[in-house]
């Protein structure tokens, strides 16, 4: 039986790559510093640990792994990543765990390794203009990321790609562009827009009016999971080293992505735009060289997903109203 390994499988997109691995046959262990929130995992071993411990990554890496899924960071949305305030943490943190687990893992002689990169790595001035953003893979330098966030991600696909040269991993570099989806984190301060719009649509009465950070004409494009993890499998599997974007060319203003919410909904809404952490003016994922390369691009349009998130964060909004209303 092959083995696989996620870092970070207490997270949304490991949580689901590790059902999708058991799926297909694989013995997966998984680890970090907490369980899956909202569901138990499928893992047949979760080891809750420490990464940036190099004692801990040595004995989760115990033996030969044929996958490793490296997505252990520290990271979060835009009130985490652009307001400058965490931004040690999250290089430190996310650096260390890097630098530990690629050292595990060739010590091991586990060869093949995914790393999840960001499209946060794309220079800032690329990205101003909201409705022509760059983000074609070779236009990543001059690299002038916007946020430490983008930053650590730039150092940590050259920190792969030099145990690559010089060690002989088989490592595999994916760009996500905000990955979104149902067991995502919804609240709290660390979710990405496509979970905040949601959540503020499903607690809004019709006729009221929610909250929009800057003017919503910042525009992005959103990668169901389920696309994701078909992206993931297909690059860790293949004979490309990456890096290489994973995600949509279906670019939304998040004005857009609001009124779709409240579409989904069957609500009408009053945006009320306030001063707010936005990140870049514009991005979208250039699919050209994943159609090249691996013959794979995502196939569903942008509202299927949303669909399927808008209802269970619905879900989660009323099961914790009427939680509080219990309480009170």
């Amino acid at each position: 039986m092959k083995r696989a390994l996620v870092c970070g499988a207490g997270g949304f997109i490991g949580n689901h790559l590790v059902t999708e691995l058991k799926r297909e046959g694989f013995w997966v262990r998984g680890a970090d510093l907490k369980y899956p929130e909202y569901n138990t995992t499928d893992a047949d071993d979760f080891a809750i640990a420490d990464l940036r411990d190099p004692a801990n990554c040595r004995a989760i890496i115990d033996g030969r792994f044929d996958e490793i899924y490296q997505l252990a960071a520290d990271m979060g949305g835009a009130g985490y990543i652009f307001t400058g305030e965490n931004d040690a943490h999250v290089l430190h943190n996310s650096a260390m765990i890097n630098l530990n687990i690629l050292d595990a893992a060739s010590k091991r002689n586990c060869r093949r390794i995914f790393y999840s990169s960001s499209a946060c790595i794309y220079p800032d001035h690329n990205q101003r203009d909201p409705l022509a953003p760059i983000t074609a893979e070779s236009s990543a330098y001059p690299a002038n990321p916007d946020s430490e966030y983008g930053w650590e991600k730039l150092f940590s696909e050259r920190l792969y790609l030099a145990y690559h040269r010089n060690l002989g991993l088989e490592v595999r570099i994916a760009r996500f562009h905000n990955i979104f989806g149902p067991l995502g984190t919804w609240t709290g301060g660390r979710e990405k827009a496509p979970a905040a719009i949601c959540r503020k649509v499903a607690a809004a009465r019709d006729g009221d009016e929610i909250e929009i950070w800057g003017d919503g004409e910042q525009t992005r494009s959103f990668l169901y999971i389920d696309e994701c993890l078909a992206g993931v499998l297909k690059l860790t599997r293949s004979n490309y080293l990456g890096p290489v974007n994973i995600g949509s060319e279906e670019m939304v203003s998040i004005n857009q992505l609001a009124d779709m919410a409240m579409a989904i909904a069957g609500k009408t809404l009053h945006k009320r735009h306030i001063p707010g952490p936005t990140g870049v003016r514009g991005r979208n994922s250039d699919n050209q060289l994943i159609r090249r390369v691996l013959d794979w691009e995502p196939s569903a349009p942008l509202i299927v997903g949303l669909e399927k998130t808008y209802q269970w964060i619905e879900a989660q909004v009323h099961a914790t109203s009427s939680v509080n209303s219990m309480a009170a």
